[in-house]
């Protein structure tokens, strides 16, 4: 078909050098399945479309839409799982303005709407099966992750994910927690974003390393006083999405890491904890 473009396409460059037949119409998607409301071309522009069906999950759930957990809906939100489900009770303020996707205008945040409605109207634009969840989970409701077939933990709250990581475990859910550690010396950030990865296949890493941190912070943490950098949120997302598509063979995985962390200074990444 290109070539039968170019030829009859010709003449008429011959007049225009700027004219062409490839004018990037938008197309629909022909699948009434699909949940993308549009063709996912780039997918099957590089000839990756039966690799990109690995990630038809059935449910998907990110728990914590902030700075790290919006980026991991972004990247996300662009492949085929049928339901991506958003759990957060906070609203979106002008802080998070500044590291999350996107430009939000002033009036929509003096809007004040819940995280998880704000973002559901942006990729609702793109896609169906955005689920948004206005509350924190707790004890009395945390077994709405329970048809769940992966978990990211996007938290910084300790008692809550710690109780969330138990169920998830009891139920054999694999999930992915994320998170990291910024501090000021010198008047310069520095600091560690870690991925900790959790399979049926292995767990033990968990507890017995201590990979994941339950406590909700002493102060003294440039992140736990609520100050985070869009770009190194948008890492830490990147590490966990590109370890998802790993577990679920979209992308090739020899190592089979199961704990991963990047160090600002240096750019040092370490990976642990191999299955």
């Amino acid at each position: 078909m290109t070539t039968y473009a170019a030829i009859i396409s010709g003449p008429a460059r011959v007049i225009d050098p700027n004219a062409t037949a490839q004018t990037f119409p938008v197309i629909g998607a022909e699948d009434e399945d699909s949940v993308f409301h549009y063709l996912d071309t780039a997918s099957s522009r590089a000839e990756i479309t039966a690799v990109t069906r690995k990630l038809e999950l059935k449910k998907l759930s990110i728990v914590g839409v902030g700075g790290t957990g919006s980026y991991v809906l972004d990247l996300t939100a662009k492949t085929p799982v049928k339901e991506i489900h958003l759990f957060d009770g906070d609203r979106f303020l002008q802080h998070n303005a500044f590291r999350s996707p996107g430009a939000p205008s002033a009036d929509e945040l003096r809007a004040l709407p819940y995280k998880v409605d704000y973002f559901e109207k942006i990729y609702s634009k793109m896609r169906r099966g955005i689920v948004p969840h206005a509350h924190h989970l707790d004890a009395s409701n945390v077994a709405q992750l329970m048809e769940m077939e992966f978990v990211f933990l996007c938290m910084d709250k300790g008692e809550a994910k710690k109780l969330i990581v138990g169920k998830l475990e009891e139920w054999g859910t694999p999930f992915i927690d994320v998170g990291m550690g910024v501090e000021l010396t010198d008047d310069a950030l520095g600091g560690i974003l870690r991925v900790t990865t959790s399979t049926v296949q292995s767990r033990e890493h968990v507890k017995e390393k201590h990979r994941i941190p339950f406590s909700d912070g002493d102060g003294n943490d440039e992140y736990s006083r609520n100050i985070q950098i869009a770009d190194l949120n948008a890492f830490n997302a990147a590490l966990a999405v590109i370890k998802w598509k790993k577990l679920f063979g979209f992308y090739r995985d020899l190592d089979r890491e199961h704990f991963t962390t990047y160090t600002i200074d240096g750019n040092q990444l370490l990976n642990e904890d191999h299955a």
